[in-house]
C-alpha cells in the first residue's frame, strides 16, 4: 500500500477508482488535487466516500493542472511529493464540442504540466494515464495497443488532444514505470445503471425519449458499423488491477469490448426498451446531420451533432494484451446489450435532473 495521488477528482471514474482501491485494500490514503471552483463538490464527494470508508483518508489541495508545480503551493509540493506512489491522471475535458483552445490547455498543455510533475517524485511505482482508444481519430480497420499513428484527420478537437497528450505520456515510457489506459465510450454501471452524466450512448435515449410520441421512430442511416461501449465497472476493475501488475508496466492497453455490438442492434435495443416497439423506416444520415446542426433543435433533442460521426465509423480495437493481462485477475467485459436494461432503467428514473444532462450548445 502507498500513497495515491489522482487528478480529475471529483468526476466519476476518478471517485469509483477511490472507492475501488479503499475496498481492496490497494490504499488507506489518497491525494487529490482540485480546481478552487471544484472545491465544494470535491468536499461533498469526499464525505461520502469516507463515510463508506472511515479508516481511509482522502486528502484535497488546491491546484491547477495547467500550471508549473499543478499550482500547488510551496509546503504542499515539499510535503506530497516524497508521499506518492502511484499518479492516476484522468483529469481533460471530455466533451466531444469542446473548442480546440481549451482542449488543448487542458488535455494537452495539462499533461505537459503533469508530466514534469511525475518526473519529479522520487517514489512513483506507476504513472497511471488515462487517455482514449479514440485517439485514432478517422483510422479504421484493426487498431492495435502498441500503435499510436497520426490519423489523417480526427473527428473532434477531444480526439485531437488526447492524441497529442498520450504521445507527451508514451515518451516517458524510457523514464517513469507507466501505463496508458485507453477506455472505449464509458457508461454506467453494468448492475446498478449508475452515472453521474447522460453523455456519450445516452445522447441516443435523450433523443427517442423525446421523440417516442411519434408513431414510429427511425433508424438513422444505415451501418454496417459496430459501437465500442463499456461499463464504468469494467475500467475500475481492470485499472485498479493492472496498477499492482508488473507485466502492465509500460504497456498501453485497449479497455474497449472484445466484442461490441453493431451500431443497428445496439439502436434497436434501445428503441424497444424505452418505447416497448422496434425502430421503423430510415432517416438518412445527411438529413440527421443537417437536422443537428440546428441548435435548438439539438437542444431540444438532448444530442450532440459529432455524437452521429461514431454511428459509421468501421473500426475494431485489438485487445489482445489487455485481455492476456486481466484473464489473471478474471476480469472481462460485461455484454452491452445484456446488461442494457440496468442502464435504461437508471436513466428513465433520473432523465428529468438537470444535474445528469450535458448542456447542449
Amino acid at each position: 500500500m502507498g500513497r495515491h495521488f489522482f487528478t480529475g477528482f471529483p468526476g466519476f471514474i476518478s471517485s469509483q477508482l477511490i472507492r475501488e482501491l479503499f475496498r481492496k485494500n490497494q490504499s488507506q490514503e489518497v491525494i487529490t488535487i482540485v480546481l478552487a471552483g471544484e472545491l465544494i463538490k470535491a468536499n461533498l464527494e469526499r464525505e461520502h466516500i469516507l463515510a463508506e470508508f472511515p479508516n481511509c483518508s482522502i486528502r484535497i489541495v488546491e491546484g491547477d493542472i495547467t500550471l508549473p508545480n499543478l499550482g500547488l503551493e510551496d509546503q504542499a509540493v515539499q510535503e506530497i511529493v516524497p508521499q506518492i506512489e502511484v499518479l492516476w491522471h484522468l483529469a481533460a475535458i471530455y466533451d466531444l464540442a469542446v473548442p480546440r483552445d481549451i482542449a488543448w490547455k487542458v488535455n494537452v498543455h495539462g499533461t505537459t504540466m503533469v508530466n514534469d510533475f511525475v518526473r519529479t517524485l522520487p517514489n512513483v511505482r506507476r504513472y497511471m494515464y488515462f487517455s482514449t482508444a479514440y485517439v485514432a481519430g478517422i483510422r479504421e480497420g484493426i487498431l492495435r495497443e502498441n500503435e499510436l499513428i497520426r490519423p489523417p484527420a480526427f473527428k473532434n478537437y477531444y480526439e485531437e488532444t488526447k492524441y497529442e497528450a498520450e504521445h507527451l505520456v508514451k515518451d516517458l515510457k524510457l523514464e517513469i514505470p507507466l501505463t496508458i489506459i485507453r477506455p472505449g465510450i464509458v457508461r454506467g454501471h453494468s448492475e446498478t445503471g449508475e452515472t453521474i452524466k447522460f453523455d456519450g450512448p445516452y445522447f441516443f435515449l435523450n433523443m427517442v425519449d423525446k421523440l417516442k410520441c411519434l408513431p414510429f421512430i427511425p433508424y438513422i442511416g444505415q451501418s454496417k458499423s459496430t459501437i465500442n461501449v463499456v461499463p464504468v465497472d469494467y475500467i475500475i476493475k481492470a485499472s485498479t488491477y493492472l496498477v499492482d501488475e508488473k507485466c502492465a508496466e509500460g504497456k498501453t492497453l485497449h479497455l474497449t469490448d472484445p466484442n461490441p455490438h453493431p451500431v443497428q442492434e445496439v439502436y434497436r435495443t434501445m428503441v424497444k426498451l424505452l418505447t416497448n416497439h422496434y425502430p421503423k423506416g430510415r432517416l438518412p444520415l445527411t438529413l440527421a446531420r443537417l437536422s443537428l446542426q440546428v441548435p435548438l433543435l439539438r437542444k431540444n433533442l438532448g444530442v450532440e451533432q459529432e455524437t452521429l460521426d461514431y454511428l459509421t465509423w468501421d473500426a475494431k480495437f485489438d485487445t489482445l494484451e489487455a485481455e492476456t493481462i486481466l484473464k489473471k485477475g478474471n476480469i472481462t467485459c460485461p455484454d452491452f446489450i445484456q446488461t442494457m436494461p440496468r442502464m435504461i432503467e437508471f436513466y428513465l428514473a433520473h432523465k428529468e435532473d438537470k444535474s445528469y444532462q450535458i448542456q447542449i450548445k
